[in-house]
């Protein structure tokens, strides 16, 4: 069967009795249908629930499953008998339509009901698509009627939540513009760091919208418009629950991507998921590098978190094509290629550790693999000294995550360290995250970027952590260079200041925060036949 049809044909069953395992009353809920609903009870910022975090090694075209990993480690926890609560990202319907397709997990382990999650689900990203146009409307409002800001050069642009590169550039009455993805969006970041609705209409007031003629900054508070931007946002603020095939409880909120802002579900959601739970399995996107290191450099740092354990996902076929064998042969054996790819496991492994978590590697098995390439996987982690597990919950759901469930439960607790500081200055920030953590031997900051730094120093912003921006696919800032490349030079193209979210951007190489759609992208291939969506995956 089709993920589709198994996630049609799961018994579900009606979240008020999913929502009834966390000890959640029907008074905390907000019904949107039978199995979808959002959760209004505060969390405890003190909740001391083991955290998990399920991340990669630099992703390939295949797909490496942390979400089906992620699913199936949850769904063995509470089949262990423990009090389990994943939390995820929400799909953005870009990827959706476009090539990577959708986010519930695959097989056996998914979340469901998948139609819903990966197409509008309760309307949150509408609502942040909203808020986010909401503001660049007054802000060429203010413009139209006289400039009473005296805004000389606007900084905040449009988003959409659909992949379309005809937005990269567009032109207004007025002036030039672009349009992100939302998932992009700032308002998109600062909602998955927001705390409550007060740092919420806090963050929002502290964007910056542009930069005046005296070279000041102008924020969104200066349009006095943060009602409106959190009456549109007080409803999606609200975490989601839904629940696996095997109906463990599932809080998706909050979408941003890994390669563009920090790639983690929001704060309100993992620490709902800690206030009910005692183990919580959560995720970060794409490779190690990006996703992770952004959860622990970032959100960990806003919302106060100690992650306990991280797992490591990779697959045969991203160790071979790591180790250079070309996608049309990436289903033939190849012990060489599958050993070369070795390095790039070792790196992210290496790098976690430097963050005093515990790390599991965890092969997601796939039909394709043979018992040799497997047990060449298995020996390298032996001989390296790495705990290792492999998880089939894709074919076998909690049954096939139990070894991976076993493993978690008998570590101790780690202990959580950050890369930088605070009070690193950005070049240092900079510097670590690319050479201690991407590899990098020179990066090289332009003057006018140093120009651009000098200004948020001038502006006390320079305390900020940073969000790098780079391609997924490498350790560098070349999508080509797969492997774990070494003594390679990255090139910082842009700062970017996003104040309300509460950290710097730094954009590397050509990275784009507006996607475009493929040759042959899946918005082809979706349909409805007799009342239900087909090939939507």
């Amino acid at each position: 069967m089709t993920d589709i049809e198994i996630s049609r044909n799961s018994k579900k069953l009606h979240i008020s009795k999913v929502a009834k395992k966390l000890g959640l009353t029907n008074e905390e809920l907000e019904l949107y249908g039978d199995y979808k609903a959002k959760i209004r009870r505060p969390f405890d910022d003190n909740a001391e629930a083991k955290l998990i975090l399920v991340t990669a090694i630099s992703p390939t075209p295949f797909g490496e499953g942390k979400t089906t990993v992620s699913i199936g480690l949850g769904d063995a926890l509470k089949r262990l008998g423990k009090k389990t609560v994943i939390a995820l990202r929400e799909p953005s319907m870009g990827p959706v339509f476009g090539m990577k397709g959708g986010a519930t997990g695959g097989g056996y382990s998914q979340v469901v009901p998948m139609e819903d999650i990966n197409l509008h689900f309760t309307g949150d990203f509408h609502a942040i698509t909203s808020a986010n146009n909401l503001i660049c409307a007054a802000i060429d409002n203010n413009i139209y009627f006289g400039n009473s800001l005296d805004i000389k050069e606007v900084t905040f642009n449009r988003c959409l939540d659909v992949n379309d590169r005809a937005l990269r550039k567009v032109k207004l009455t007025n002036r030039e513009d672009s349009f992100s993805i939302s998932s992009a969006s700032e308002i998109m970041a600062l909602f998955c760091l927001a705390t409550s609705l007060d740092d919420l209409r806090k963050r929002l007031g502290n964007i910056v919208i542009g930069i005046n003629s005296k070279d000041e900054l102008v924020y969104v508070k200066d349009l006095k418009i943060e009602g409106s931007l959190v009456a549109l946002l007080k409803d999606a603020f609200l975490p989601n629950l839904v629940q696996t095939l095997e109906n463990t409880p599932t809080i998706i909120h909050g979408g941003p991507f890994a390669n563009i802002a920090h790639g983690c579900n929001s704060i309100v959601a993992t620490k709902t998921a800690m206030t009910l739970g005692d183990y919580v399995v959560t995720e970060a996107g794409f490779g190690a590098d990006l996703g992770a290191e952004k959860f622990f450099d970032i959100k960990c740092r806003v919302g106060k978190l100690k992650p306990n354990t991280v797992v490591l996902v990779s697959t045969i076929k991203a160790l071979k094509y790591h180790g250079g064998v070309s996608k049309d042969k990436i289903f033939e054996e190849n012990m060489d290629a599958l050993k070369r790819g070795f390095a790039n496991l070792d790196r992210h492994y290496n790098n976690l550790k430097k963050y005093g978590v515990n790390v599991i590697v965890c092969l997601n098995k796939f039909n394709t693999d043979t018992k040799e390439e497997i047990d060449v996987v298995k020996k390298h982690c032996e001989e390296k000294g790495y705990l290792f597990s492999m998880s089939e919950a894709y074919s076998l759901g909690s049954k096939g995550a139990l070894d991976l469930a076993h493993k978690v439960l008998e570590l101790p607790d780690g202990k959580f360290k950050f890369l930088y500081k605070n009070t690193d200055t950005v070049v240092e920030k900079i510097n670590k995250v690319c050479k201690e953590i991407y590899g990098a031997g020179k990066v090289n900051i332009s003057k006018e970027m140093l120009d651009k730094i000098a200004i948020l120093e001038k502006n006390k912003k320079a305390n900020l952590p940073i969000c790098v921006a780079k391609t997924q696919y490498s350790f560098s800032d070349d999508k080509d260079k797969y492997g774990a490349p070494v003594d390679f030079e990255v090139n910082v193209k842009d700062i970017r200041l996003y104040s309300g979210a509460g950290f710097i951007t730094v954009l590397l190489g050509d990275i784009m925060t507006m996607p475009g759609l493929s040759r042959k992208p899946n918005c082809e291939l979706i349909d409805v036949v007799d009342g239900e969506i087909v090939n939507l995956s």
